[in-house]
Parts: structure tokens; C-alpha cells; sequence
């Protein structure tokens, strides 16, 4: 990930409008890019041992090692396209039970166990997005892993999601506060901030507030309709 290239986050003049769109576009698409250049890379390794190794045990790991991490690769592109991408038109519902089903492929395999308490209804899509956000952002929560549980109560138009990541050493991600209200004490956003950022704006435009809290080893995150 390109750790140098920055968003200004600052309140700018119309002119610069498209220029931080397109340093918005950016940071996301290395994020989406970081997520899944690890098991796309450990694919390649498997089939060059496949390619270049006789030996039947190797041949066996190589094996489990592809599709351990295709599985992994299809679950990070399916959640990326749920939690940044269009999602359906203007408008869009999205079931809660499919974000359910991406956020648990999230966690194959992972040192975060995941549990998922919801209705099955429809929601606006910005929500659902929202949601997914700080998913992502509670596993930054837990470098260490550990445990993080989601529950989502309400209907589409009056619902609350508190997300709580357990684990040692947790910790609210940086500057948090001053990111989801779209500021920096540097008047940018890196590569490190671009999420909490996104997930600031996403809110806004769900009409929801956002709070993080932290006690022993839990911090919670919690959203509810403004």
C-alpha cells in the first residue's frame, strides 16, 4: 500500500473538489488492493511449487495452501464489494442476511472469532456499508486477535449497531474522533486513516453518529440513527 499518498480532509474550495475525489478513490482501491495481495500471492507460491516440486507431501501443502487462500482472496473481493462498492442504484436495500454471509467469510480461517447478532431485513445501503466499515475497523482494534461480536437492533429506519472487539492490547485506532468528524491534526488522511475517514463520510450520508469507548481489553463501537 502506498503509505505516502494522502487525502486532504480539510474544508477546501470548489476547484478541489475532484482532486480529493480522486485521492479518496485512490487510498480505497489500495486498501482494497492491501487486503488482497497476500493470499493472491500465496496462490502464485503454490502453484510454482506445484509446478517446479515432485514430491507428493509438497504437492499436497501446495494444494491446501491455494485453496485455503482463493478462499480467503473470494471472501475479501465479496465483502470490498459490499462495504465500498455501488451495491445496486441510487436507493438500493441491501439484506442484512447477505452482509451477514460476507462478514463471516471475512473471518475464515482468521485469529478473530466472529459472532452476529441481526434481523433479516432489508436496510439502505449506506447502513449495510456503514456496518461493514466498522467491522473492518474493530479488527484494527485487536492487532493481537481475539474476539469481536456485532448486533444490530431496529428496523431500516431506526436501527443502532454496537460493535465490541475483544482481545489484548486492544486500543482505539488513532485519531479516531478527529476522522470521523473528517479532520486531522495534519489537515490529511494517510493510507493508516483512510477507513475510519470513509466510514465518517458514509455516515453522514446514513444520518448516523458514531462513538468509540474503550474499558480493559473491549472497545465498542457504536452507531444510531442522529
Amino acid at each position: 500500500m502506498n503509505k505516502q499518498l494522502t487525502l486532504r480532509c480539510l474544508r477546501s474550495p470548489h476547484g478541489h473538489d475532484l482532486a480529493r475525489s480522486l485521492d479518496l478513490a485512490a487510498l480505497l482501491c489500495s486498501r482494497v488492493c492491501h487486503d488482497v495481495i497476500s493470499p493472491v500471492g500465496a496462490i502464485v507460491n503454490g502453484l510454482e511449487v506445484l509446478e517446479d516440486d515432485s514430491d507428493s507431501s509438497m504437492r499436497d501443502f501446495a494444494l491446501d495452501l491455494i485453496q485455503k487462500s482463493a478462499r480467503q482472496a473470494s471472501a475479501r473481493l465479496q465483502f470490498a464489494r459490499l462495504a465500498f462498492g455501488a451495491a445496486g442504484s441510487a436507493g438500493a436495500s441491501i439484506d442484512l442476511g447477505d452482509a451477514e454471509q460476507v462478514a463471516r467469510g471475512l473471518f475464515l480461517d482468521d485469529k478473530i472469532t466472529f459472532s452476529w447478532s441481526a434481523p433479516r431485513l432489508l436496510f439502505p445501503k449506506n447502513r449495510v456499508k456503514l456496518l461493514l466499515n466498522l467491522i473492518m475497523i474493530a479488527t484494527t482494534a485487536i492487532p493481537r486477535g481475539g474476539s469481536i461480536s456485532v448486533t444490530v437492533t431496529g428496523d431500516a429506519e431506526a436501527c443502532a449497531f454496537t460493535i465490541v472487539s475483544k482481545g489484548l492490547n486492544a486500543r482505539i485506532p488513532a485519531h479516531s474522533e478527529a476522522l470521523l468528524a473528517g479532520d486531522s491534526e495534519s489537515g490529511t488522511v494517510d493510507a493508516h486513516g483512510i477507513q475510519i475517514y470513509y466510514a465518517g463520510m458514509v455516515a453522514r450520508a446514513s444520518n448516523m453518529t458514531m462513538a468509540f469507548s474503550i474499558e480493559g481489553d473491549e472497545v465498542t463501537i457504536k452507531a444510531a440513527v442522529a
